[in-house]
Formats: C-alpha cells, structure tokens, sequence
C-alpha cells in the first residue's frame, strides 16, 4: 500500500515551517488588533452567505495551501483581541497561553486515567489546590477543570444531590420531588441541570431579584417554607458571582447562613466573577466565596485563557468523588490515588490538558497578572459608567459591580413602547458595520445594550467613541420612529 500521504501528513520539517510561517501571521495579527483600531471587529456576513462562501471553497478540496487557510480564518472570525470588541464574556487570550494550547493539542494526552495525562493530572491538581487556597478554603479543599461552565454547575449540582440524599441517588434514585433555590436572574444552564436531572420545572424555585438585579434574601425563607408545604425537598441554592446579563453579585455571606440554617448545598456560580478574588482591590465582591460547598469559576473569561477551561471547586474536595457512582474496569483502577483519575469525578472521559495552559500563566507571570487584568477592567467599567452618565440620551441600568455594562438609548422624545425596538436596531447596526461589537441583553422584558469589557488594550476613548456611535445610530433611527408613527 502506498501511504505517502501519511508520511507526508507527519513530516516534521513541513509542520516546522507551517507552524513558523502561522506564529509569525499571528504575531503580526496582535500587533494590527493593538494599532489598526479602524479595522472591523467582525467581518460581517450573513450565515447563509458565509456557509456558501466555505462549501465552494470545500469544492475545491484538496488543497495544499494550509497557511492561506488559516490567514481566511483568521481574517473572516470575530476579533477578540480587538480593543473594539465589548461584546460576549470571552477573554483576549494571553499568547503563552495560547502557545500552552498548541502544545496541548499536539500531545493530545486524555486525562480519564493518570497513565494518559501524567503531566497534566499532576499540574491539575496542583492549580486546583493553589487556587482553593487563594480563595479561602483549608487544606481539605481542592477541585477538578472540565470544559465550560455549563458542565461544571451540572457537576456541581449532580455532587449536591448525591451529599444531601445520602449517597443512594445515583444507584437507586429517587422518587421525591427534589429542588433547588436559584436567583430569577440566574444562567440558563442552572434551569437546564435541573431539567437534565429530571427534576422538571418544579425542581427550580426562581427567588426574586432587587433593584440592583441581586437575589432578595429576604425572600429566601419563605420561598424555601412555601416549597416544603407543596412537598419538594430543597436540597441546594444557587448564588451568582456574578450573573451574566448585569455583573450583579448576590450576597454570599447572607445566602451561605440560610445554607448552613437549614443544611442545604451552597453552590456558587461564579464563572464570571469570582476571578475578584484575584484582584486585591475588588476581592471584596466576594465577600463570603469560601462559605460555599462548591465554586464554578471559568479562566477563559476573566483570566487570559483559551476556552474552554473551568475549574470547579469543593470546600471538602471529598464530595466530588461521590458525585459518579459507578464501575469502569477497564479504565478505573480503584487502587489509584482517585486524584489522578479524573474519570471518576467528572462528566468527560477524555479531557484537554487544560490544567498546562492556567500553569503556564501563573508559572510563568504569577498572581499578579490576574490581578492586574481583573481590576483594570473593573476599574474601566466604573469609568464607562461614567461617560454614560454624562450623556443625558442614554441611561445607565443599575451601577456596574463588575466589568458588565447595561444601558440604552432613551431620549426623552422617544415613547417608551419603542425604546426596546430601537435599541436592538441600534445593535444590528452596529453588528452588520463592524467597527465595533457589543450585544444586548433583556431586563425586565425590555432590551437593553450590553457591553463587557474583556480585553485590557480597550480604552476610555475607545469607550466615548461607542458611544458617540450609539447616539449617532439612534438618532438616525429616531427620525425613522418619528415619521412612521
């Protein structure tokens, strides 16, 4: 058989001057992202026209120009290095992280058993023990990484189950009527766990937020004694740390007391923001974080990582390993240390080598970078906040407490019936131009503009640039309104 191919898929010196020729292309794209602002944050084209765009270049398969390819790539995708983009909550990653990555696709180690990750087990467990640490738990407290924050509340939830129904559910199940507390404001992961467990819409009690869009705690017990009359057993609550769409972050102190008075789970999902506890001068936002039985927290969003990287942390890191109750000869020798077998505790056999690219940032800058990153951009919201405030067209939802921004145009001339359609024509402006990228999120059934600030080379000029451009788009539309009512 002839296998050229093969050989020629494999040969090293091809792979030395593709990977060069793709650093160097890289290189020079950061470097355009820091100093060629006017370029657009997203090429915009609509999705049927991109997916004809790449079935005819398919057509034309196979092709040997790798490199052209990946300039197409990296030209047509979102710009998240850009300075412009304000848009989803994903981080700029930093380059030695993403080098990490490189070097973890190219090993390929699985990690389902220590034998197919060694390296990565071990740094695992040791990011995992630091970061624990740092956030106030003692020595028994320690954590697993797994791909997204939506599979790490899963895991987290699964874990609370299995402590507070003694063991038995994973094996027996269980014929009760199980629930969990969770804010109203709440990710939609946390309903769709609750949904995947089988618990229906009865096994989430959505607790009312206040003004500032964080779980009224005030309501905690009387919502928890309603649900006992009607025959569910709570057996866990939901704190925010701090919710996607407003950066607000629940009480945890007040949250973690009502736990502890009726021994329920205190789970925070602080994917987003407990990355404050990073941060010296913002630290503060998670006063309480180490009160919680389990902790979500995703690097790739406030912490210079590629996705998808999330750590989930247990206070008693031995409740994570009754979280799965079952038997894989095959793969799982019980003489182990369970550590190193992350098989056993979590949702994925295979995993990335996540663990490499964390270490690589804290083994190689420390601590401080995630400091500094974290209260830069904490610092720029507040900043941002206050060039909202200074232009009487736009209005501020709730003061920032994170680097999450809600507001809308909304002149005083423009009926309120029609300020959610015209934002949200505002943001589609705004998207098909290209020059800058933000979303737009719903409060309260209304539509406001959403901004998060991710990447640490956005500046206050920059930010009145977006939203002189937000302005001129609304008056524009304004006039539009006007006419046609």
């Amino acid at each position: 058989m002839n296998n050229d191919l093969l050989h020629h898929a494999y040969d090293p010196e091809q792979f030395r001057q593709q990977g060069h020729q793709l650093i160097d292309r890289l290189a020079d794209y950061l470097t355009q992202m820091q100093q060629e602002p006017h370029l657009a944050v997203l090429p915009w084209q609509s999705p049927e026209d991109k997916l004809y765009s790449w079935e005819a270049d398919f057509d034309n398969s196979p092709q040997q120009n790798i490199n052209q390819f990946f300039d197409r790539v990296l030209m047509e995708s979102i710009h998240i290095h850009h300075p412009r983009y304000v848009g989803h909550q994903v981080s700029a990653p930093a380059p030695a992280a993403a080098l990490a990555g490189l070097l973890s696709a190219f090993l390929n180690n699985g990690m389902a058993v220590y034998e197919m990750g060694p390296v990565s087990s071990a740094i695992e467990r040791l990011v995992m023990k630091q970061i624990a640490h740092r956030i106030g738990y003692d020595t028994s407290g320690g954590g697993i990484m797994n791909s997204g924050g939506t599979l790490a509340n899963l895991t987290a939830v699964l874990a609370a189950r299995q402590i507070k129904t003694g063991h038995t559910t994973w094996q027996q199940g269980t014929h009760e009527q199980l629930a969990l507390m969770v804010s109203e404001e709440a990710h939609y992961c946390v309903d769709r766990a609750v949904k995947i467990m089988g618990w229906g819409e009865a096994g989430i009690i959505r607790i009312p937020v206040n003004e500032n869009y964080q779980m009224r705690t005030d309501q905690l017990e009387p919502y928890f004694q309603r649900a006992e009359q009607d025959g569910k057993k709570v057996i866990a609550v939901v704190a925010s740390a701090c919710s996607t769409s407003t950066g607000s972050y629940d009480n945890l102190e007040e949250i973690a007391s009502f736990c502890r008075q009726h021994d329920l789970w205190l789970h925070v999902d602080g994917a987003h923001g407990a990355a404050a506890a990073f941060s010296e001068k913002y630290q503060s936002r998670v006063s309480g974080l180490s009160l919680a039985d389990s902790i979500t927290l995703d690097f790739h969003k406030m912490l210079m990582t590629p996705a998808l990287t999330t750590g989930l942390l247990f206070k008693n890191e031995s409740d994570s390993f009754a979280t799965f109750s079952q038997q894989a000869s095959y793969l799982l020798n019980e003489d182990e240390e369970d550590w190193a077998n992350s098989g056993k505790r979590t949702v994925e056999c295979t995993k990335r080598m996540m663990s490499v690219q964390v270490y690589t940032l804290l083994r190689t800058y420390g601590w401080k970078l995630w400091d500094e990153n974290v209260t830069l951009l904490y610092d720029l919201a507040q900043r941002f906040a206050q060039l909202i405030r200074e232009r009487p067209e736009l209005t501020l939802a709730i003061n920032p407490q994170a680097n999450i921004l809600c507001f809308r145009y909304a002149p005083s001339d423009v009926p309120d019936n029609l300020l959610s359609q015209l934002n949200a024509k505002i943001r589609q402006n705004m998207l098909e131009d290209g020059r800058f990228y933000m979303v737009q999120t719903q409060l309260k059934k209304e539509i406001f503009l959403r901004v998060t600030l991710m990447n640490p080379f956005t500046t206050e000029s920059i930010l009145s640039d977006l939203l002189d451009e937000i302005i001129r788009n609304g008056k524009e539309l304004n006039f539009f309104y006007d006419r046609s009512s």
